[in-house]
């Protein structure tokens, strides 16, 4: 017993005695219409392949069996899956050809077969006498049998889970538990909405962040004071008959007299010579990347720009009033 073919036969014993209706209706034909072939025209055609159809749809073994309403192509469909055969067993589906032919283009109706007794099939038809029944067949009328059971069903591919995650980084912190939420946490990193081709850098704890801000302003602070020391050492004599302008600072252009001397090349030279600001390591800006951050350095070394200079005025403004005192 073909054990596909079996719940085929389940289903068809169920609904034996079924008659088509005077204008050729059947429920079969209907739904096929409705959920295979999107068609209202089977409603009314042979249906005894469109049964199997629906006999199949009905005990869930349509990948074995196909759903055809032409017998010749439902015969054509177990051959292309090396499920066809000349072999009389019960549970086969079987096609005949009341002309006798043998080759599947002579075939025009199809049942199941129920028994078999020698070279006498015993089957259960649709479309036979416009009705659902048994009938007895000889084998001589036979063009051959489909086989369900030997049909290759590949089997359905492993349900995957979908995260529609993106990428993330490989040190990101992991997402904090719903008690954590509200807490005064480090930030963490949602890992669905960082973008894969901008991953986000590593967030660092807290105290490693205030450690690095204070090892990076003691290095500007350094910095600055290398240069205010290095412009130092540019002489300053008392007389001073030219203006340099220096336009640093978002809202201060403080005039500087400078002597005879001392042209504005020196005190270029001198700017050259000195160093404006430390060279920070890789390391040390890859700690810094944040713009907000650079922004209030840049800040910090303008500010000290202008104490230089403001110094450097005040100095001179002293020398040239110590000189008139002594004039007069």
């Amino acid at each position: 017993m073909d054990s596909i073919g079996q719940k085929l036969l389940e289903v068809a014993k169920s609904q034996l005695g079924y008659h088509e209706k005077a204008d050729g209706y059947t429920k079969f034909g209907d739904w096929y219409g409705k959920h295979v072939d999107k068609d209202s025209s089977y409603t009314d055609a042979p249906w005894c392949d469109m049964f199997l159809a629906w006999a199949a749809n009905k005990a869930g073994v349509e990948d074995w069996t196909g759903q055809f309403a032409s017998t010749p192509d439902h015969a054509e469909w177990f051959k292309k899956h090396h499920a066809w055969g000349h072999k009389a067993e019960p549970g086969a589906i079987v096609f005949f050809s009341w002309s006798g032919g043998k080759s599947i283009g002579d075939i025009e109706h199809v049942g199941i077969v129920e028994r078999v007794d020698g070279h006498t099939l015993h089957t259960i038809e649709a479309n036979h006498n416009n009705a659902l029944l048994r009938a007895t067949r000889d084998i001589s009328q036979v063009v051959g049998f489909g086989y369900p059971s030997k049909v290759k069903v590949k089997a359905a591919p492993a349900q995957t889970v979908q995260t529609d995650q993106k990428y993330a980084p490989k040190h990101a912190a992991p997402t904090p538990a719903v008690k954590e939420i509200g807490q005064d946490t480090p930030a963490q990193v949602d890992t669905h909405t960082v973008a894969s081709h901008d991953p986000a850098p590593a967030p660092t704890s807290l105290p490693d962040q205030q450690a690095a801000l204070t090892g990076l302003l003691a290095v500007v602070l350094f910095g600055t004071v290398a240069l205010a020391v290095g412009k130092s050492k540019v002489k300053v004599p008392v007389a001073a008959p030219n203006v340099r302008v220096r336009k640093r600072g978002k809202h201060h252009r403080m005039p500087v007299e400078l002597p005879a001397e001392v042209s504005v090349a020196d005190l270029d030279a001198a700017d050259a010579g000195t160093m404006v600001m430390p060279v920070l390591s890789a390391e040390a800006a890859a700690m810094a990347e944040d713009k907000e951050f650079w922004g209030k350095i840049s800040e910090l070394e303008e500010d000290v720009e202008l104490a230089f200079w403001n110094t450097l005025h005040a100095a001179v403004a002293q020398n040239s009033s110590e000189s008139e005192s002594v004039l007069s």
